[in-house]
């Protein structure tokens, strides 16, 4: 048995454009011109960039635009793999996999924005400042990378949005200051922040100090955060609902690990809880969430887990697989 959740669609590479240094954006287009699906702000993509390769990026693009998707793709030589995949082997012309959109980065209203980026956590703040201008919304971006030319789109936004971008370049010695800028944040302001842990887990620190407190703050990690020790220490059974198999899973494996083995295929990605793609409906049992992806409101509802990481925090889990 498979469980697909996620539409998948055949695309070709129509640009290769470099847009900083060690960044590309690469224009994605259907094979025969079709329109390809409606997404909103904060959305991203599973890209397999060969069979065993996929990674997620986020849609840089305008939404409005159905005939291509944007990424961007920062090269990471130590990283995984797939960023040197796309930098030294994609081309225009080339042929790939995408599955999705997929969003757990929603873009919600509200009358005034606060988006701070560190580095490639520019991209999914893109079409939010699109949408928030054009909405009329008050709204400023804080943007921290290492040098000017390592900023993609900072010139951009600057030359087009004026005092509204800060862009603080650790190479010229400017810093981010995290506390003083949350502490002027107006009351109702929402703050969207995507860029490496540390930035992400300073953020974290600060936000009681925002106006309307932790639920002000939206996070999205491209790296996964520190768990810790699980809840439940000892194997735990999961009862796969739609497959009707009761399976053990021991403390060294994941639930994935184990349902995969059983032969119940769950699409996924990541495997350390970033990206979403294995998603999975809880009907019953209570969650260790270890995840770098659901808000702590969508962990306590405790309506769905990613199996990859997360666990069992009781001796039995009933999933719908």
């Amino acid at each position: 048995m498979s469980v697909h959740p996620l539409p998948e669609f055949d695309v070709v590479v129509r640009e290769v454009t470099a847009v900083a240094s060690d960044i590309v954006v690469l224009t994605l287009v259907r094979p025969g011109g079709e329109e390809l699906p409606e997404w909103m702000p904060g959305a991203h993509l599973d890209l397999v960039l060969e069979p065993g390769l996929e990674r997620q990026y986020s849609l840089c693009s305008d939404p409005g635009d159905r005939s291509m998707w944007q990424v961007a793709v920062l090269r990471e030589p130590g990283g995984r793999g797939g960023s040197e995949f796309v930098h030294s082997r994609v081309a225009v012309g080339s042929e790939l996999i995408a599955r999705g959109p997929l969003n757990h980065f929603a873009f919600d209203a509200a009358e005034s924005y606060l988006f701070v980026a560190g580095g490639i956590g520019i991209t999914p703040l893109l079409p939010m400042i699109a949408a928030a201008d054009a909405a009329g919304a008050q709204w400023s971006l804080a943007y921290a990378g290492r040098s000017a030319g390592s900023m993609a789109f900072a010139a951009e936004l600057k030359a087009a949005h004026g005092d509204r971008v800060t862009v603080y370049s650790s190479e010229a010695g400017e810093r981010l200051a995290l506390d003083g800028l949350f502490g002027s944040v107006a009351e109702g302001t929402l703050v969207y922040c995507c860029g490496p842990a540390r930035l992400l887990d300073a953020a974290l620190a600060l936000a009681d100090e925002l106006p309307s407190g932790v639920g002000a703050l939206r996070l999205e990690r491209f790296e996964a955060k520190a768990a810790g020790e699980p809840v439940f220490a000892d194997s735990f059974e999961v009862e796969l609902e739609l497959s009707g198999m009761t399976l053990t899973v021991p403390p060294e494996r994941s639930i994935l690990e184990v349902v995969e083995e059983a032969g119940v295929l769950v699409l996924s990605s990541c495997r350390e809880g970033t990206c979403g793609t294995c998603e999975t409906p809880v009907v019953s049992g209570d969650v260790d969430h270890r995840d770098s992806v659901l808000t702590p409101e969508e962990q306590a509802d405790n309506e769905v887990m990613m199996i990859c990481v997360s666990r069992a925090a009781c001796p039995r889990l009933v999933l719908e697989l």
